[in-house]
């Protein structure tokens, strides 16, 4: 086996390490994924597929695909972070929708006793 076999050989080994630790610790994290973390991850699958695919032509594929997957890992964290963050300002604005037409039920209702009572 030649030097750049086993150094191949090697940079996988690695790369397979990362991947299994990664999956690991997401499992455990427990509760559901969030959209940032969403975004990290297809970030992250993305850029390793594209640095694969870079690396390959000039004969470094893991080396390529480690360097895609962390430059993909965080634009998709920032992409995923921007898309949380509307998600987040969209359900606060829909809680305060939800408020304001609570207090109006109310209002109504009070309204509706004041109309029903007898004029003194």
């Amino acid at each position: 086996m030649n030097a750049n076999a086993s150094a191949l050989k090697r940079s996988s080994s690695l790369i397979a390490t990362i991947a299994v630790a990664a999956t690991l610790v997401t499992g455990c994290a427990g509760g559901a994924i969030t959209t940032r973390e969403k975004g990290a991850g297809i970030g992250a699958l993305g850029g390793a597929a594209a640095g694969g695919i870079i690396g390959s032509a000039v004969r470094h594929p893991a080396a390529g695909a480690a360097i895609g997957a962390a430059l993909g890992l965080g634009a998709g964290a920032l992409v995923g972070d921007q898309l949380q963050g509307r998600e987040n300002a969209a359900y606060d604005q829909d809680q305060q929708i939800y408020r304001n037409q609570q207090e109006l039920e109310n209002q109504r209702r009070d309204i509706e006793q004041l109309r029903r009572r007898p004029e003194y």
